[in-house]
């Protein structure tokens, strides 16, 4: 795996690449040695007291990423890097219970179970509600304005500019997103 690190508001000084590249490498034992992948990582420090930390790992078929806040930069890599494994252990056995119900080639994983507990189970996830509603064209302005008075963190409608169905939602930062789709 190769790693792309960068920093935002931070220099990225060799210990701290080091700990990021040995820390990311952890996760290579679960990839078949055919898989080249680049890790991008991105480093950031706000107003000296919350550290952010952003991995992006793009494969064919399959992208993995995961974000943390921590006031220390150390310990917000290591729960990245657990979040990012346990989001291996997920999609590998999604593919070993394919791999048992289609006979599907297992692609990116290696094919040694692990003894992990953590795995994740089928009654682990549960789809608990199904809404169903008109999409109204509207602008992304009244999209968002609609999504605050609703009180949720996202919105779904129809962009009266393109006809296409459309996401806004509220980033962590407290500024608004759009999710459209690829033409």
């Amino acid at each position: 795996m190769k790693y792309n690190i960068r920093g935002e508001n931070i220099e990225v000084t060799p210990a701290l690449r080091e700990y990021v590249q040995k820390k990311l490498s952890k996760l290579e034992r679960y990839f078949d040695n055919g898989v080249q992948a680049d890790a991008n990582v991105n480093l950031k420090y706000y107003n000296d007291k919350e550290s952010k930390i952003e991995v992006t790992i793009p494969m064919t078929h399959l992208v993995m990423r995961a974000e943390e806040y921590h006031e220390d930069m150390y310990a917000a890599i290591d729960l990245v890097v657990d979040k990012l494994e346990r989001q291996i252990r997920k999609h590998k056995t999604r593919v070993n219970r394919k791999l048992r119900e289609q006979q599907v080639d297992a692609k990116y994983f290696i094919n040694a179970e692990t003894n992990d507990d953590t795995d994740v189970n089928e009654e682990d996830i549960e789809l608990v509600k199904t809404k169903r509603f008109n999409l109204k064209p509207m602008d992304t302005e009244e999209a968002i304005l609609q999504m605050n008075m609703l009180g949720h963190n996202f919105f779904v409608f129809t962009n009266s500019d393109t006809n296409r169905t459309n996401v806004v939602y509220r980033r962590k930062d407290g500024r608004y997103g759009l999710i459209e789709p690829n033409e």
